[in-house]
């Protein structure tokens, strides 16, 4: 066994912890609550490696008090939570589990679509209530997702693989994102490449699929509800600060906008108070990718990215490459 040591902030999946306690030493705290910032510190003092989730926040001030890490394996896709260039200048690995999460964090996104358009969750407790009498033509009506369309903000892994669900619905998919699609994908999907504008005028359903950037903090604000159809409907399952959460609230109240689903929040697990209010929006607990298979096999490749740059080997899924030589 080797002498280095893991500090794993949080609890995760047996599997990852056995791996990692088979080749090195590990302080494990196995608990939902995590650690606060300054635990953090504290016993990452004597660690080479850190496997943080997204709950820990890692900015530049916490980075410099990490005194020889080497480095922080985050049990996530996205990568909000850490200061990746700090991470960089302080000579610290940052790896991320991309790719194994796609497939499932569509099937939620889409999930999550036909919950809001088809109002899944107020008939179900409609049904609960004892209220429901009779048959009426037009209760709880939604609306149709074959047919419509579908526009994807964020082209990448996961909103491809969720244009591809639209698309099993016959669905017309427009998308809009900085870089366009392989030709091959863009045949494959029907899909079209359009203006942010033209997205959010012509969409039936918008879902949105992009990291969390300075570019796409509140990407979605008052000025583009605004431009959505009354009958739309928004999907986010990416980051909550992609959205205005207070200006959607009014749009969902006024019913500038139809509907939404939303899986993350602005400052989760804080909901804007009028959200929870509001009967045409879909409420999930961060949960797109909580499959068992799928986050047994994030907590794995996260202990491996770990491992394997602590025994000299390029991790799999770094972030930033300029630090390995």
């Amino acid at each position: 066994m080797s002498q280095q040591k893991i500090l794993i902030t949080k609890r995760v999946y047996p599997e990852a912890v056995e791996f990692l306690k088979a080749r090195f030493e590990v302080d494990y705290e196995g608990t939902n609550a995590g650690l606060t910032t300054d635990q953090l510190v504290e016993r990452s003092r004597g660690c080479t490696a850190v496997v943080s989730q997204l709950t820990d926040k890692l900015g530049a001030d916490v980075i410099a008090r990490l005194d020889g890490v080497k480095i922080i394996a985050n049990v996530a896709v996205g990568f909000d939570n850490i200061d990746v260039p700090a991470a960089t200048a302080h000579g610290i690995a940052v790896t991320n589990t991309p790719g194994v999460l796609t497939e499932t964090t569509a099937d939620f996104a889409f999930t999550l679509l036909m919950a809001t358009a088809r109002r899944i969750p107020e008939g179900h407790a409609f049904v609960h209530s004892g209220e429901w009498k009779t048959w009426l033509i037009d209760l709880l009506a939604g609306q149709d997702i074959h047919g419509a369309t579908l526009g994807v903000f964020g082209m990448g892994r996961i909103g491809v693989a969720m244009a591809r669900r639209g698309k099993g619905f016959g669905m017309r998919i427009l998308y809009c994102d900085a870089q366009p699609v392989p030709a091959e994908v863009e045949r494959e999907l029907n899909a079209t490449r359009v203006s942010k504008e033209e997205l959010l005028r012509e969409s039936d359903f918008v879902s949105l699929h992009v990291p969390l950037l300075p570019q796409t903090y509140h990407l979605i604000g008052a000025a583009e509800l605004q431009m959505m159809k009354p009958t739309a409907v928004l999907i986010n399952t990416a980051r909550g600060p992609v959205v205005d959460e207070a200006a959607l609230a009014d749009a969902l109240e006024k019913k500038t906008i139809w509907a939404a689903g939303l899986d993350v929040f602005e400052a989760e697990p804080k909901v804007h108070e009028k959200l929870l209010r509001l009967e045409n929006v879909v409420l999930a607990p961060h949960i797109a990718s909580a499959s068992v298979a799928t986050r047994r096999r994030m907590s794995m490749m996260a202990a491996e990215n770990a491992a394997a740059a602590l025994t000299g080997t390029r991790p799999a899924n770094l972030l930033n490459p300029e630090i390995w030589k």
